[in-house]
């Protein structure tokens, strides 16, 4: 079955740079999309990025345009996010998401990594 590993959360001050990784893996894995997602205590869960992966067409909340960054290795079935200039309101649990085809929905996700900026 597909798997996603995230990694690279982290405590951090504001301001900082974290990296995140997400890795694909398993049998039949495939992705027409992947994109990132972030859930803080007692919230809902929101978009905060997304690329597809034939193309790299990229998208970015408001949030955090200009100070993310999407990217994708296709040979490594990974989808990375640099976060750049970190803000306590960046704080929450990111998860990645694979959409397996055009007419999928978001159908499989990693567990998780959690990103705790402080002031």
């Amino acid at each position: 079955q597909v798997q996603l590993v995230e990694s690279g959360g982290g405590s951090v001050q504001a301001g900082d740079s974290l990296r995140l990784s997400c890795t694909g893996s398993g049998r039949g894995f495939s992705s027409w999309a992947m994109g990132w997602f972030r859930q803080a205590a007692g919230k809902e869960r929101d978009t905060v990025a997304a690329i597809s992966w034939g193309r790299g067409e990229t998208w970015y909340a408001n949030a955090v345009k200009g100070r993310f960054t999407i990217s994708r290795d296709t040979a490594k079935n990974t989808v990375y996010l640099q976060m750049n200039n970190l803000k306590p309101e960046d704080s929450a649990v990111y998860l990645c998401a694979t959409q397996s085809g055009i007419n999928t929905g978001y159908d499989y996700w990693g567990q998780g990594t959690q990103v705790t900026v402080s002031s």
